[in-house]
């Protein structure tokens, strides 16, 4: 895993200072802590930081083939494969990141039709003078660009091109507007002016210094439609093979791994399918639990589950003082936004993991995929059993709050949902919308910074095209009956671990953030209102009396979310680093 960056330019620019690509390199040094290097031409410049998974001692990038350079960061799955295709005499090193650019010799543009993986990539034909920028279907992997006079800059993170002076610190009102109501921005345009997003499974093709033209693939399979002829029990035998498949090539790697283990579904399935393979050590897991009164715990069955697989387990305590210690350097470790509180425990966990490891699996995109929230349910719900629309109430609705009612902050998922319109269900239809936003704009993004911020791959083995193939297969059936979601993976759990109980009632995964916001309300409340962006966008009386009644269901998460947006404006708004722990952050002047 590692981070990438650089520019390519119009005709008659000339190319940027050294100090420029040096800015670039340190703001992506937690990315790839190893080593970087760059590669410069006449009319561009690539970066590449490192973080050594596979090949350690020869894997350095770029990587070179006749006139293509290409630099990436990723893990391309099916490596053994395409280099038994392509002949190993072909190949000059062992890492899997140089399997992309024989197919590129091979294929052209179409190459990344040929990856199973998680990538972003950019590969330089210098004969051309032409840039490729692909990002993997799902969006595991984050690529952005800025357009400019001269050309086109791109990096792993916004905050290296801000870093680099590449791109203004200028927020989208708009987008801000979306991050308010939903906690993620939606669509290529993220909350910087100028700074854009390579969508999932796109391909931009920029030939000097211009984009010329955008390819698309799609995560989900376009295959003949099985729903109403696919059995539970040939879908189980499917999905055994699916798991154990997924499950070995996201094992393959040249170092210690790991896995975060909730109690859930989706983390015991994989501990499930892990714990079959054969390995020369203990498989290490990890778990958060928090320290507050009546906070959801699952740290006992988790602890069942790793008893259970015999795994080198660890707990992780999470207290309100450690939040408020390192809450700074978790807002700032999140440039392109998400105020999903869910940051706060994937943050701990990566900085236990990292002691021990150095690439960790997760559970994330089970529920999209398999249809597990609730929220799906009752989507397709008629209106008068009680259904409701998916994300049809923003998080400041009906607080009087904000100085006014945002208007438009639903017009990325209204987008979203006209492109699922054509799903063959409507629970299909439901699913791609959070496939297409939330899943890659939240919750791969929270993964991916939390990690990166401490050095460690992140991999979704449920996120694998062979999964999802069987997963979008499946009829409603065997993904929601008898109102429960995950229908067949929870059979599946049944079957091969029955001590994880899968249909027993969950008590979820919950931060507690609202207890801990209210224990220190009134200072909370006092230093959040009196920032200059909430000032902007909120009543401050009326933001102190919402972080003192942070205890309740709807102002907790409201609380927490304009604490979060305070935090994450200090730091890439106004470009000023973490000082201190919350309170002391705050009160210091701009």
């Amino acid at each position: 895993m590692c981070g990438i960056g650089g520019l390519v330019y119009t005709r008659g620019t000339p190319p940027c200072r050294q100090d420029v690509l040096d800015r670039m390199a340190a703001a992506l040094q937690h990315r790839g802590p190893d080593g970087a290097h760059f590669a410069r031409f006449p009319h561009a410049d690539l970066i590449h930081t490192r973080l050594s998974i596979i090949d350690i001692a020869g894997g350095d990038q770029p990587l070179s083939a006749g006139s293509g350079t290409l630099i990436a960061n990723g893990e391309i799955y099916n490596d053994p494969e395409i280099r038994a295709e392509i002949g190993p005499d072909h190949f000059k090193t062992g890492s899997d990141c140089e399997s992309p650019l024989r197919l590129w010799e091979r294929h052209g543009a179409d190459f990344p039709r040929h990856l199973r993986g998680m990538y972003a990539i950019a590969l330089y034909d210098s004969a051309q003078d032409e840039l490729l920028l692909c990002r993997d279907p799902f969006g595991i992997k984050p690529l952005y660009f800025t357009e400019f006079d001269g050309g086109v800059a791109f990096a792993s993170e916004p905050a290296v091109l801000l870093a680099a002076g590449l791109a203004p610190r200028t927020e989208s009102s708009s987008a801000r507007d979306e991050l308010l109501q939903l906690q993620f921005t939606t669509g290529r345009e993220t909350i910087f002016k100028g700074i854009s997003r390579v969508l999932p499974g796109e391909t931009l093709r920029i030939v000097q210094g211009r984009i010329l033209d955008r390819q698309r693939l799609s995560p989900l399979p376009s295959r003949p439609d099985t729903r109403h002829t696919l059995t539970e029990e040939a879908a189980l035998v499917r999905l055994d093979d699916a798991l154990m498949n997924s499950v070995q090539a996201h094992e393959r790697a040249d170092v210690p791994f790991g896995l975060f283990l909730s109690g859930g579904i989706d983390s015991a399935s994989l501990l499930t399918a892990m714990s079959r393979l054969p390995r020369p050590e203990k498989l290490r897991t990890w778990t958060a639990v928090f320290d507050a009164r009546n906070a959801a715990d699952e740290a006992d069955a988790a602890t069942a589950l790793a008893r259970a697989a015999q795994t080198e387990h660890q707990t992780v305590r999470i207290t309100a003082a450690m939040v408020w210690q390192h809450l700074p350097a978790i807002a700032a470790c999140m440039d392109d936004p998400a105020a999903d509180y869910a940051i706060i425990p994937t943050w701990f966990l990566a900085r236990e993991a990292a002691r021990d490891v150095r690439v960790i699996l997760s559970g994330e995109g089970g529920d999209e995929l398999f249809a597990g929230y609730g929220r799906y349910r009752s989507a397709v719900r008629p209106w008068w059993k009680g259904g409701r629309r998916m994300w049809r109430q923003g998080m400041f609705d009906r607080l009087d709050t904000l100085r006014h009612r945002p208007t438009h902050w639903r017009d990325g998922l209204m987008a979203a949902e006209m492109c699922a319109a054509n799903a063959p269900t409507r629970l299909s239809a439901v699913q791609s919308v959070d496939i297409a936003e939330w899943l890659p704009n939240d919750l791969l993004l929270k993964l991916d910074r939390c990690l990166m911020a401490h050095g460690l791959e992140g991999r979704t083995p449920l996120l694998d095209p062979v999964v999802a193939d069987l997963a979008w297969q499946l009829p409603d059936t065997l993904r929601v009956r008898d109102d429960k979601g995950k229908w067949l993976l929870r059979r599946w759990l049944e079957q091969h671990c029955p001590a994880a109980r899968p249909f027993a009632p969950k008590q979820g995964f919950t931060v507690p953030i609202g207890t801990w916001i209210a224990q220190d309300g009134a200072r909370l409340g006092q230093l959040v209102a009196q920032q200059d962006c909430i000032q902007k966008i909120a009543r401050p009386e009326r933001v102190r009396a919402l972080f003192q009644a942070a205890a309740g269901r709807k102002t907790g998460p409201a609380a927490w979310t304009l604490l979060f947006y305070a935090l994450w404006h200090r730091t890439h708004i106004h470009g000023l680093a973490p000082a201190g722990d919350v309170f002391e952050t705050l009160s210091r002047p701009l």
